[in-house]
């Protein structure tokens, strides 16, 4: 049992449904209670105060605040790894090979919670591919959390932060000590831009983007969202892009323009009609890569 009553729960139900198209399945009281009662403190209130308010009030920054805290922000270092491994061994490869002319490459990590993904895509960059420090790298990171986008933008982490998921050889080569903590160092910052972006609001302008990781996002969405989300993204995306989605997401049945690539469980994605082209010297050359697995780079 909570304090929470349904009423109230079916309310924060449509706020956060409405706000930023996540559902709440019932049976959550709990998580809206835990959630939510930081922020009734800060108001001086209870949890049924703090929505009661809410209701007179029309949106504003504390409707927002409220949706924000029932996101879930979950990350860690090169979390599931095989993404990172298909980036090392099969896409960053590809991607070179077809941009070498422009010499430039764009990627949008459109859920970075507190920053670990899109910092650990830089350090896969320019750890395993040096010829890119002469390139234009841009890494865009955004999330719906305003909280979460400022933790990031500092690049500090706890030794218990960084614990999950970073080898050490990559904490000593792209972290300095900041007391009892770690910051991130310049040459990594420098290449990853951080804003806030609710994937199912206005976006800012974007550029034509190589990759985009949306990875555990869309298990949070409805159908009738995860099918608007994948056609911003098919706009977005460059037509020989890649789109990376979480172990427990596809694109099956809601949106048949992607289709799912080499290497199977890294959840990588690319557009029928790019493929429909045929396979060049280049894919037929990072597709045999990819059947060796290899681990993080160090």
């Amino acid at each position: 049992m909570t304090s929470v009553s349904e009423h109230d729960l079916a309310w924060v139900r449509d706020l956060i449904h409405s706000t930023a198209a996540l559902v709440l399945e019932p049976g959550k009281g709990y998580l809206v209670e835990s959630r939510l009662a930081p922020i009734a403190r800060a108001e001086g209130c209870s949890i049924s105060e703090l929505i009661a308010r809410l209701r007179l009030l029309p949106h504003g920054p504390l409707h927002d605040r409220v949706v924000q805290a029932m996101t879930t922000n979950e990350t860690s270092w090169f979390r599931d790894r095989h993404p990172f491994d298909a980036l090392r061994s099969t896409v960053i490869p590809a991607l070179m090979e077809r941009r070498r002319a422009e010499r430039s490459l764009t990627i949008w990590s459109a859920a970075c919670s507190t920053g670990q993904e899109p910092y650990s895509i830089a350090m896969v960059l320019l750890d395993t591919f040096p010829e890119l420090a002469s390139w234009r790298i841009s890494i865009l990171a955004s999330d719906l959390s305003e909280a979460a986008v400022a933790r990031a933008r500092t690049g500090r982490y706890t030794q218990l932060e960084v614990n999950r998921g970073m080898p050490s050889e990559m904490l000593s080569r792209h972290f300095e000590p900041d007391g009892a903590d770690w910051r991130v160092n310049d040459r990594i910052r420098s290449i990853v831009r951080f804003g806030v972006v609710n994937l199912i609001g206005p976006w800012p302008q974007v550029p034509a983007t190589d990759i985009v990781m949306l990875r555990n996002v869309m298990i949070y969405f409805d159908l009738d969202t995860k099918r608007r989300l994948l056609d911003r993204m098919h706009q977005t995306l460059r037509h020989d892009g890649y789109l990376f989605l979480g172990n427990a997401e596809s694109t099956l049945n809601i949106d048949d323009r992607y289709v799912r690539v080499a290497p199977e469980r890294a959840g990588c994605y690319q557009l029928r009609s790019h493929l429909a082209g045929g396979v060049s010297h280049i894919d037929r050359l990072v597709a045999d890569r990819s059947r060796t697995p290899e681990g993080i780079p160090t």
